[in-house]
């Protein structure tokens, strides 16, 4: 058989070492990530699949029991609460897999013609395996098309959202959110509500939090969002516009079950007034060039809960170097590995530590800061902050 041989001046392709395809199969398995940032991870993960199958062990065990019959208990419960959110067909896969593991390595004897003896080797632990193995295949499919399907719920979402801060006379403004999962129930959103004549434009500043997190508040979310767009556009008063949110919560609310706390705000470039509305939402946080911290709380029940609800309003005069923050319950009550919560102390320490800067800076600064309290601890719920700092025309 004739042979190719490389053209002149051209060395042949030497085999690639064994030691350099094993690096490059485990950069393709670890994604790059260090052996701590994969325990890291690991550890996240499995603290999260805890608190979820905890939640049906925890309700189904009762008071009284003794230690040894309460640990029992938990095991029988956890292993129900894993099973039971497979389907069917992949729990008798599971329990086939289980009962082949359990039998123990072995061989059948029996008496052929002549008197010989045939030994049969059963390696069912080779099978319980390939069940396993196929068991996390299906998983793993499933797993896959729903992570598809969020990251286009993650796609549209973002499309919901603002973009960058819009340009407003008097009033610099920067905004990020965090969500705990791939898709958030915390909204929040600076557009313009034009007057009836130019005088009367406003600016709406809304910052809001569904009850819930992942789907079901990523839903109502954009529920809201869309809401909000829509009743903004009546020549209304704020009071006014909030009570029309709020029936419209009700109707989509399940009873009060998912309520959304919000607070709304209209700016007005002339006056350098804020008219706002505290729908049972985190107090935002005022401070004064002058130091001085007031709180914004008036307003009245989130919406969703009851239909005829009315709502206060209440109006601040923003001066020059004052600041606003508003933001979503997830930021003061993140927590570190000693569940201690971030709290307001901390935020009214970073605000007072960077207040000469511009609020894109302090925004940056106020999540390095929270990144560093929570460390390596699971996000439990969404994080939003807008920062708002008044300045000179």
């Amino acid at each position: 058989m004739a042979t190719v041989s490389p053209p002149a001046g051209q060395p042949s392709a030497s085999p690639v070492p064994f030691g350099v395809r094993l690096q490059r199969f485990w950069r393709r398995v670890t994604e790059g990530l260090e052996v701590s940032q994969l325990w890291s991870q690991f550890e996240a993960e499995a603290r999260a699949s805890y608190r979820l199958y905890s939640k049906d062990v925890e309700a189904k065990t009762p008071e009284g029991l003794t230690h040894s019959g309460r640990r029992l208990h938990v095991v029988k419960e956890f292993f129900w609460a894993v099973f039971e959110k497979l389907s069917p067909a992949r729990r008798v896969l599971l329990l086939a897999a289980l009962i082949l593991l359990a039998i123990p390595h072995g061989g059948i004897n029996y008496n052929g013609e002549g008197g010989k003896v045939f030994a049969v080797e059963l390696d069912l632990h080779f099978w319980a395996g390939l069940l396993l193995l196929l068991l996390l295949i299906l998983e793993i499919a499933d797993r896959v098309v729903m992570k598809r399907d969020l990251q286009i719920a993650r796609e549209i979402q973002t499309w919901l959202l603002p973009g960058a801060p819009p340009q407003i006379p008097g009033l610099a403004v920067a905004y990020a959110t965090r969500p705990a999962n791939t898709v958030a129930g915390d909204y929040y959103d600076v557009f313009p509500r034009p007057g009836r004549t130019n005088e009367e434009n406003r600016v709406v500043l809304a910052v809001a939090d569904v009850a819930g997190k992942s789907i079901p508040a990523a839903m109502l979310m954009a529920t809201f969002q869309a809401s909000l767009k829509t009743l903004s556009t009546a020549q209304v008063a704020l009071p006014e516009l909030a009570s029309n949110m709020n029936r419209y919560a009700c109707s989509n609310s399940q009873g009060g079950l998912r309520f959304t706390t919000a607070f709304l705000a209209e700016y007005d470039p002339v006056r350098r007034t804020v008219d706002y509305i505290n729908a049972g939402h985190n107090n935002p946080i005022l401070r004064r060039a002058s130091g001085q911290i007031e709180r914004l709380d008036v307003g009245g029940l989130p919406f969703g809960i009851q239909p005829e609800v009315k709502y206060d309003s209440a109006t601040v005069t923003l001066a020059p170097g004052d600041w606003l923050i508003v933001f979503t319950d997830g930021l003061v009550e993140a927590e570190n590995a000693r569940q201690e919560e971030y709290g307001e102390a901390r935020v009214f320490s970073v605000i007072e530590a960077g207040k000469s800067t511009e609020p894109g800076d302090l925004l940056k600064r106020l999540m390095a800061e929270l990144d560093l309290f929570v460390g390596n601890t699971p996000q439990h719920d969404d994080v939003t902050c807008m920062l708002l700092k008044s300045e000179t025309f």
